[in-house]
């Protein structure tokens, strides 16, 4: 008797219908069980929105290869499953790889259906190609060392969950003994992916520029200040189910000083000291927007309004889209003052790297201690991997080694 071909399809919708708790139709009885625990251990998280999306994309891919290679339900996993499933995540099959992120489920003649282009992986290319016209193959497809540790965590965090309900008996992912094959040993601090002065010059320059050429800009330019002057993440400018932006979340203290409140990543409130430059730059925005120079307290408008219709902005593509416009034109500009290699290098650029950029240059002229705070950094020794002083020192002194003798160089030189 041939198997039945494995037909791929998306378990998990979002969190108003997965807190439902009503499993896909087409499961077995003993899939169901294993697709309701799984809900239950995502509604752990419904209150960290990309939290949520980071288990919900990791467990998807667990339950669909549970499914649809392993044929095995959770209980049956063992240590040699959990390895088999590392090595298919390293190379999954093409047909599994999606060229492009898109919705699990569609909205189609009034009800809510599969998407069939969705797939559980997606083979991304670097922007910088993109930017030449080049297209993702499946080929693309590379499982990076940090999904490789998003799979080991989460995974074991979901089997653990499992072994409280009393629902399995063994975590796999812990009945591993190597683990660490899977993972290079970083002996060099992690690169802080930022601009250079130069880069950041021309990208600020760029937003004044587009800003006075047409006002639908002024919110990318007071966007491009937020980003930078506050080192907010690009989740703290956008709405959400837990946190919406306010004018009023700008706020003056009894010795006039100007604070910005936001809910950063875990839910925790924090606060940033605003800058007369940031100020300046709200000002401008509220000026546009044709409000008083400054926000009164408690005011309820929306930080960054949606361009078309009420409301505050909802999503963090169109930020991206802007963002990334700024930086677009700013690489012109680059290249065409003779900068081909800050442009070059601007191509790769990403909104986050704002963020980075801002501690990196604050950590010059500020106490560590009150960046970490404005940041949100849980502690110092994260701020610290901005300082890059020491680097540069480094590289300095670096310059005066040399590899020939000098008594010996003239007569090296002249062979």
């Amino acid at each position: 008797m041939v198997a039945q071909r494995y037909k791929l399809q998306p378990l998990f919708d979002t969190l108003e219908i997965i807190q439902k708790n009503q499993a896909p139709a087409f499961l077995t009885t003993a899939q169901k069980r294993d697709y309701l625990q799984a809900c239950r251990f995502l509604l752990c998280y419904q209150s960290i929105p990309a939290t949520f999306n980071t288990y919900r994309r990791e467990i998807e891919r667990l339950l669909q290869w549970c499914q649809g290679k392993a044929n095995k339900t959770l209980k049956q996993l063992h240590r040699e499953d959990i390895e088999a499933y590392i090595k298919f995540c390293q190379n999954p099959p093409k047909a599994w790889i999606s060229l492009k992120k898109v919705p699990r489920f569609i909205d189609k003649d009034g009800q809510r259906v599969p998407n069939p282009a969705w797939r559980p992986f997606v083979a991304t290319l670097p922007k910088a190609h993109i930017s030449q016209g080049k297209k993702p193959h499946p080929e693309n497809y590379i499982l990076s060392e940090k999904s490789m540790r998003e799979i080991f965590t989460i995974c074991s965090s979901f089997f653990n969950f499992l072994i409280q309900e009393n629902y399995m008996q063994i975590n796999p992912v812990t009945q591993l003994r190597q683990k660490s094959k899977y993972f290079t040993q970083q002996h060099t601090p992690k690169v802080i992916r930022k601009l250079s002065e130069l880069q950041w010059g021309y990208v600020i320059e760029t937003a004044y520029l587009m800003a006075e050429e047409n006002k639908k800009h002024e919110r990318t330019l007071f966007m491009m200040n937020a980003l930078y002057g506050m080192y907010l993440r690009i989740s703290e400018l956008a709405a959400s189910e837990r946190w919406t932006p306010k004018m009023g979340d700008f706020q003056r203290d009894a010795d006039g000083l100007w604070w910005f409140t936001t809910i950063s990543k875990g839910n925790k409130a924090r606060q940033i000291a605003v800058s007369p430059a940031m100020l300046n730059a709200l000002k401008r925005w509220r000026k546009h927007l044709n409000l008083s120079p400054l926000p009164s307290l408690g005011e309820n408008r929306p930080l960054i309004p949606k361009e078309i219709g009420a409301g505050p902005i909802t999503s963090t593509r169109p930020i991206r889209m802007l963002v990334q416009a700024c930086f677009d034109r700013a690489v012109v500009r680059l290249e065409n003052d003779g900068f081909k290699e800050e442009a070059q290098q601007l191509m790769h650029a990403t909104v986050h790297w704002l963020r980075h950029t801002g501690i990196s240059e604050d950590v010059k002229i500020r106490p560590r201690e009150h960046v970490r705070d404005d940041a949100g950094h849980s502690s110092s020794a994260i701020t610290d991997k901005y300082i890059d002083v020491e680097l540069r020192e480094r590289a300095s002194s670096a310059r005066k080694k040399q590899i020939i003798p000098e008594s010996f160089s003239d007569d090296i030189n002249q062979k």
